[in-house]
């Protein structure tokens, strides 16, 4: 005859399994944010004077943990520069996934989460929330350029070209580096956060002025936004 205490073992145990698991995640309960901002950005291409434009940004993100991050966001924006008797503007847009690893990752923070952003300083909070992240996603062009044909010539004389696609598709890597701020205080991390953020994209195509040569373009997206903690109990 099976003892009663052997079958209550597993079941025991599944059940302090689950309780276990269930209080670690209430530390950050359902950890979704949105978020939204603008900025300047500035274009490295092949026009070599770059103006400082305009884009804006969407953004959804999921914690793994309290302080790494997967998420998607969106640019609308204008890049534009100028050189050599010549000046393009791109009315891109723009969407990538990525992540970001924060600096509270490596810190000796205490185990409970809860605990930590009830009682931690306001430097302390924003010290281990200082990140860097990458990721990959695709920019759509809106290219309005004007190319002096002295320069058309000395492109193509180097085994460039002009482009003649003003509305293609490219590949996007974008680096970035920035911190959130948190405001208020909850058991399961603040609701709200300001960001600042430094992106920078290199886009692999060499195709952003309309001027496709040797080397890569890339652009620069300095910004500033804020974020909501969604789901987040008091």
């Amino acid at each position: 005859m099976i003892s009663p205490l052997r079958i209550l073992r597993p079941a025991t145990m599944m059940l302090f399994i689950f309780f276990s698991t269930q209080a670690v995640f209430a530390q950050f309960s359902r950890p979704i944010s949105i978020g939204a901002g603008a900025g300047g950005t500035m274009v490295w291409a092949d026009l070599g004077n770059t103006d400082t434009r305009f884009a804006g940004y969407i953004e959804a993100e999921g914690l793994i943990t309290p302080f790494i991050s997967v998420g998607v966001k969106g640019e609308k924006g204008m890049l534009s520069a100028y050189g050599w008797n010549s000046d393009f503007e791109n009315r891109y847009h723009a969407i990538n996934a990525n992540a970001k690893v924060r600096l509270g990752q490596f810190l000796s923070l205490p185990a409970n989460y809860s605990y930590y952003t009830l009682g931690a300083n306001t430097f302390s909070k924003i010290l281990a929330n200082i990140y860097v992240g990458a990721g990959v996603g695709v920019m759509k062009n809106n290219i309005d350029h004007r190319i002096d044909p002295s320069y058309r010539t000395s492109i193509e004389n180097v085994g460039g070209e002009i482009s003649e696609d003003l509305s293609s598709h490219q590949l996007t890597i974008p680096l970035n580096v920035g911190l959130d701020i948190p405001i208020g205080r909850t058991l399961y991390g603040p609701r709200w956060a300001i960001n600042i953020n430094y992106q920078q994209s290199f886009l692999p195509k060499d195709n952003v002025d309309g001027v496709i040569n040797s080397k890569m373009d890339q652009y620069s997206y300095l910004s500033l936004g804020v974020k909501l903690a969604l789901f987040n109990r008091n």
